[in-house]
């Protein structure tokens, strides 16, 4: 028997070290570093701390090596309650390496992102069965091989598929694409993958028959989504808050929709569950500090 977690993730785990300063330099220019701190990150990562932190059992099942970043992620995983019993530990696999600029004045973030190690889900690792006692999958654009097996054995089981893509990366994009049931991405990359930089014809023209939702994310501009039983693309405005670091907003709607989508909640609450999750953390510095308790989530939303 395997164990049925509500969000299993697949898909990049980083370290993030986040330098913050008045506003992003120009070149040839000295500038003060008010603060500087180091924390997990990662697409997949943060998305599974988000859930994690709203009640969601989570596990992490990709790769993961031996070096220091490593033990630094799973370290901080764990301390969250993301179950690493399932994580493929290999020689050469190791996380994401990002430097990331945060301006103050506005807020405003710029990451340096190196990804030299082996990095997403193994090619046949893990068993099939766990895969299909998950309520959710997680994955993104990392990992292509191992993404179309997780996809393909999640679809045959009903298994929601959560996908964070913000590039097309070739070989098996497509395939994978094809197949997710949940697409979450940032209107720059809607455009790029239709044409049409309309964010509410985005997310219609990707849209099909057998997709369960289309989300495209709009930043302080909200989102538009289409989807269960919606004739048309509908639009959620952003939550007003103060913003202090937007670093990681993305990766923690994509962990809450995560979560509710688990907990078997209708579309429209779970997209303004994780609009309201994304502006409650964007009133925090850095990727992960500023993700909500379901208590604190639910009292936002109530206000």
């Amino acid at each position: 028997m395997f164990p049925s977690f509500d969000v299993l993730g697949f898909g990049a785990v980083a370290v993030d070290d986040l330098l913050y300063v008045d506003v992003y330099p120009s070149a040839e220019s000295k500038v003060r570093v008010h603060r500087q701190e180091r924390q997990c990150g990662g697409l997949t990562g943060t998305a599974l701390v988000a859930a994690a932190r709203l009640g969601a059992r989570c596990a992490y099942a990709g790769l993961l090596g031996d070096d220091d970043l490593s033990c630094f992620v799973a370290s901080a995983l764990d301390r969250e309650g993301v179950d690493l019993a399932h994580a493929v530990r290999r020689p050469g696999a190791r996380p994401a390496h990002s430097t990331i600029i945060v301006g103050c004045a506005h807020p405003t973030r710029t990451v340096f992102c190196c990804a030299a190690g082996d990095l997403g889900p193994d090619e046949i690792l893990p068993e099939a069965g766990l895969i299909r006692a998950a309520k959710t999958v997680h994955i993104d654009h990392h990992g292509m091989e191992g993404s179309l097996r997780i996809c393909r054995m999640a679809r045959e089981a009903g298994v929601g598929i959560v996908a964070d893509l913000e590039r097309d990366c070739g070989g098996l994009f497509r395939d994978v694409l094809a197949l997710v049931d949940h697409l979450i991405v940032p209107r720059r990359f809607a455009e790029e993958l239709t044409g049409f930089p309309e964010p509410q014809e985005a997310a219609k023209r990707l849209w099909h028959s057998s997709r369960q939702a289309v989300v495209v994310t709009c930043g302080g501009a909200g989102c538009w989504y289409i989807g269960g039983g919606l004739e048309g693309a509908r639009h959620l405005p952003a939550f007003a808050v103060d913003a202090v670091d937007t670093t990681g907003c993305g990766d923690v709607f994509h962990g809450a929709y995560a979560a509710m989508l688990a907990r078997g909640l209708p579309l429209d609450a779970r997209i303004r569950a994780a609009s309201a999750a994304a502006a409650m953390k964007a009133r925090h510095r850095g990727g992960q500090a500023g993700c909500p308790t379901r208590e604190q989530l639910d009292a936002f939303l109530e206000q």
